[in-house]
């Protein structure tokens, strides 16, 4: 936890915030933080800055918070991801998250499977357990949206072509001669499929709503593995 979210209800007063729970037993068994240190904080979809111990107790601590920084402007992307087993998309929320991904779109696909759509993991309340990991990790405190779309075509061809205007639009594909581009650097909305790839009536009808194929060499990655890896390729930092 190298940020400590914080929620409104956390707050006691002004400035003044009470910590209970998993963050409390953080900063107490992992940080072994104690009175008068400070430990970065932010609230959710806030601003950042630091929080210093003023009292801790046996299941709490109290602290005073100054918030005055502004999070990390979010990464200008896009990304829509056939549905992927639900082990796996814990894993991918927390890293895109704390890429800077702030929209995410799940759609289903041919080869997703239909039990996928009933996980737990769905439900916003779990959702947001691995978005806040991924928060806290890189420093930042704006929530991803996420949107849960069922209905493949009716999404590619009515809503896509929307959410994808005026950027680098682009679907990962590994049937294709196209390598994807480096550095691209600006508003970019990426499809990813899911394990197996899309079919091909699938690509036909993105390549029909405006998004070209493009394939990331000769090996074939887990979508997890996949997901990351373009990321870094298309923005570079620094």
């Amino acid at each position: 936890m190298n940020l400590m979210l914080l929620e409104k209800n956390d707050f006691t007063g002004p400035g003044r915030v009470i910590i209970f729970g998993r963050r409390f037993d953080h900063v107490k068994n992992v940080l072994q933080a104690g009175i008068g240190e400070s430990l970065s904080c932010g609230i959710v979809n806030g601003k950042m800055g630091t929080g210093r111990i003023m009292a801790v107790h046996s299941d709490s601590l109290e602290m005073d918070i100054s918030l005055e920084i502004e999070p990390p402007e979010p990464l200008p992307l896009t990304l829509v991801l056939a549905l992927p087993r639900p082990k796996m998309l814990k894993r991918i929320f927390e890293s895109v998250t704390s890429l800077g991904v702030k929209e995410i779109y799940l759609i289903n696909s041919w080869r997703v499977e239909k039990s996928f759509w009933q996980s737990p993991v769905l439900e916003a309340r779990e959702l947001e357990k691995y978005l806040r990991l991924g928060l806290e990790q890189s420093k930042d405190t704006m929530m991803p949206r996420i949107h849960q779309k069922r209905f493949f075509t009716k999404f590619v061809k009515q809503e896509l072509p929307v959410i994808g205007k005026d950027s680098f639009c682009m679907t990962a594909h590994p049937k294709t001669s196209n390598i994807c581009p480096m550095g691209v650097n600006k508003k970019t909305c990426l499809v990813i499929g899911p394990e197996g790839g899309f079919i091909d009536l699938e690509i036909k009808t993105l390549e029909e709503s405006g998004f070209t194929t493009y394939n990331i060499g000769q090996r074939i990655l887990r979508v997890e593995t996949a997901t990351t890896f373009l990321i870094s390729r298309l923005f570079a930092w620094g």
